[in-house]
């Protein structure tokens, strides 16, 4: 069974802003925000939900980084391992 090592936390996750190129803070997955209930299912589950069709197939998980410098937000998909 695959696991995201973020979420997991194996590692932490360091990006910057595409836009201003200040760091990220990473806000979670993005499936944390679709379903107030989605943290009780199983990780499979919850990525036939997420809006991204190759979640699965590609073993990543998806989460939302925000920029408090310009508001902005993205998502990154992190490989699984």
């Amino acid at each position: 069974m695959a696991m995201c090592p973020i979420c997991n936390a194996f590692r932490e996750l360091e990006m910057n802003c595409s836009t201003c190129n200040a760091q990220l803070e990473d806000m979670g997955k993005v499936s944390d925000y679709l379903d107030p209930y989605g943290h009780y299912n199983d990780v499979d589950t919850v990525k036939m939900g997420d809006g991204y069709m190759h979640t699965i197939e590609e073993h990543t998980c998806p989460h939302l980084m925000y920029c408090k410098n310009c508001d902005r937000n993205e998502v990154t998909f992190i490989q699984e391992v």
